[in-house]
C-alpha cells in the first residue's frame, strides 16, 4: 500500500510541476487605486521534441496566435465567472483587443512598455503571460486541430506558464506567478486556466479574502 500510494505521489507532482510567485512590495502601496485591468494576449509558444512530417512553420505560428487569445478568453471567463471575488473589474478581451489594433500595436506589444499599453486601454494595470508547450507527438494534425477546437490534444507534452501584473501608471512588475507542468493533461485553455488559478487563489492580487 504504501508503494502504491508512493507511486501515486510522485504522478501527481509529475503534473504539478514547480511554482514560483513574486510581489512587490509596491503591490500593496498601488492596488488600492486600482478599478480596471486589462487581459492581454498571452505570448505562446509551441515547439515539438521530435520536428513533425511536412512541417509549416507558418501554420504554426498561426496555431501560436489562435492559442494566445484563447488563453486571454479563458482568462476572462474564469475571472469574470468569480467577479465577486475580486477587487477590481476586468476589461473585455474583445475591447482590449480592438483598442491594440486601432492603435496599430496589436502584433508590436513587446515594442511598447506596460504603461504605454495601459494608457492605450485606459486602465490602471494589465495582466498578461507566457505560455510554452513542448509537444511529444510527432504528429503535427494533433496540436492543430486541438487548437482549433480551444484545447491541447490531452497528453502532448510539457508546459510552463507564467502569469505577470504590472502597473499602468509606472509599468512596473509588481506581481508574478511562474509554473511549470511536467506532463500537459489538460484537454483545453480553460482547463489549462482553472487549474492554474486554483493554484494561485490565494495569492491572487486582487482576492477579497
Amino acid at each position: 500500500m504504501l508503494f502504491i500510494a508512493g507511486i501515486g505521489m510522485s504522478a501527481r507532482a509529475q503534473f504539478e510541476g514547480s511554482k514560483q510567485i513574486f510581489e512587490s512590495p509596491k503591490l500593496n502601496v498601488e492596488k488600492p487605486n486600482h478599478k480596471l485591468v486589462a487581459i492581454l494576449p498571452f505570448n505562446t509558444k509551441i515547439s515539438y521534441k521530435k520536428m513533425p512530417k511536412n512541417f509549416n512553420a507558418e501554420a504554426n505560428k498561426d496555431q501560436e496566435k489562435t492559442m494566445s487569445k484563447s488563453i486571454q478568453s479563458s482568462m476572462y471567463t474564469f475571472l469574470l465567472r468569480k467577479a465577486s471575488n475580486y477587487t477590481v473589474e476586468f476589461q473585455d478581451p474583445d475591447k482590449t483587443n480592438i483598442l491594440l489594433k486601432k492603435a496599430g500595436v496589436q502584433d508590436k506589444l513587446d515594442e511598447l512598455t506596460k504603461d504605454e499599453v495601459a494608457k492605450i486601454l485606459g486602465v490602471d494595470a494589465v495582466l498578461g503571460g507566457n505560455f510554452e508547450t513542448e509537444q511529444s507527438k510527432s504528429e503535427a494534425g494533433a496540436i492543430a486541430s486541438a487548437v482549433l477546437f480551444g484545447g491541447f490534444g490531452g497528453k502532448t507534452g510539457t508546459g510552463t506558464l507564467t502569469l505577470t501584473l504590472n502597473s499602468g501608471a509606472s509599468g512596473d512588475l509588481l506581481w508574478r506567478f511562474f509554473k511549470t507542468m511536467n506532463d500537459n493533461i489538460t484537454t483545453s485553455t480553460d482547463d489549462l486556466v482553472e487549474h492554474m488559478m486554483r493554484k494561485v487563489s490565494r495569492n491572487f492580487p486582487y482576492s477579497k479574502s
